[in-house]
C-alpha cells in the first residue's frame, strides 16, 4: 500500500474502533484505502458489540459469558487502535470475515 495513504489515514483511522465515532472517518476519509480497511474492521467490531449485548439477556450464563465477550471487545478495540496508529493492516481475530463482507 502507498505510504502516503497510510500517513494520511492514521490520524483518523483509529477512531473507527470507538463505536459510533466510526462515522467521522467514514465521512472524511472513506476513499483512503488504509482508512477504509480500519473502518471495515471497526464496523465489524461495532456489529459484534451490538450483537453481544443480546447475550446479557440470558439469565446467569449471560452475565458470565457477557463479561468474557466485553473483555474481548476491549482487547480488540485496543488492538485496532494500536494497529491503526502504527500504520498496520492486521485483521482483528474472529472479525476478519465479517469485515470482509462490509462494502460501502
Amino acid at each position: 500500500m502507498d505510504r502516503d495513504y497510510i500517513e494520511e489515514g492514521r490520524g483518523l483511522a483509529w477512531l473507527s474502533y470507538l463505536g459510533l465515532l466510526v462515522i467521522i472517518p467514514i465521512l472524511l476519509q472513506k476513499d483512503n484505502p488504509f482508512t477504509k480497511y480500519h473502518i471495515k474492521q471497526g464496523l465489524a467490531l461495532l456489529i459484534f458489540a451490538i450483537i453481544w449485548n443480546v447475550v446479557w439477556i440470558i439469565p446467569f450464563i449471560g452475565f458470565i459469558v457477557g463479561w468474557i465477550g466485553w473483555i474481548a471487545i476491549i482487547v480488540f478495540t485496543i488492538m485496532g487502535i494500536v494497529n491503526a496508529l502504527g500504520g498496520k493492516e492486521t485483521p482483528l481475530p474472529l472479525l476478519e470475515k465479517i469485515a470482509d463482507k462490509i462494502n460501502f
